[in-house]
């Protein structure tokens, strides 16, 4: 295999932290068969290292389950409870990153999603919003940005519970997930 070359402009390799003020780990599933339902977690943490090759850098992530927010408190804790997440046996859902890889024009991130303890590839399509400098950092500070969407089965996760009503089900099986990403560049001060 030959190397490629990714000219992303502006790019700058280091680790940076996920600001979570400034970005937002959510979800899309299509509830009662017609309509969708958008939610999501407040408490994340994460780490990007932008290697010198793009192709080579990595990615984890925390996601705090007991965080959902979908605008209804009854249906939040339900979703909390041992009928979805189990939050209490299973406080965190985890990613981490396997590699970068071009496919057409497309930059996807492989990696790996454990949630309910169990742990399979979750490959989110990537986009690249820019690299720049941190108004709000010491000189030499900057930030990125990232969108990230992709798909699961809940199922593949052991996130089973549902309710037949008439011309399908109340949740889909498929969430779509959908990850807006801005991160500081760590620069050791």
């Amino acid at each position: 295999m030959t190397a490629e070359l990714v000219e992303i402009p502006g790019y700058v390799a280091g680790t940076w932290t996920v600001d979570p003020v400034h970005s937002d780990v959510g979800f899309v599933v299509r509830h009662a068969m017609v309509s969708k339902v958008r939610g999501h977690f407040t408490k994340f943490e994460g780490r990007i290292v932008t290697a010198d090759d793009p192709l080579r850098s990595t990615v984890t992530a925390t996601i705090d389950l007991a965080s959902i927010d979908t605008s209804n408190q009854q249906r939040d804790d339900h979703i909390r409870s041992a009928d979805f997440f189990e939050v209490e046996k299973h406080p965190t859902m985890t990613y981490h990153s396997t590699g970068i890889r071009r496919d057409g024009g497309d930059l996807v991130l492989d990696g790996e999603l454990t949630l309910k303890g169990v742990t399979r590839p979750v490959p989110l399509t990537l986009e690249i919003g820019g690299f720049g400098p941190d108004p709000a950092a010491a000189e030499g500070g900057a930030r990125a940005g990232f969108t990230a969407t992709g798909q699961i089965n809940r199922s593949d996760f052991g996130v089973t519970f549902n309710m037949d009503i008439p011309g399908g089900v109340m949740v889909s099986e498929k969430v779509q997930i959908v990850l807006e990403i801005e991160a500081i560049l760590d620069t050791g001060a």
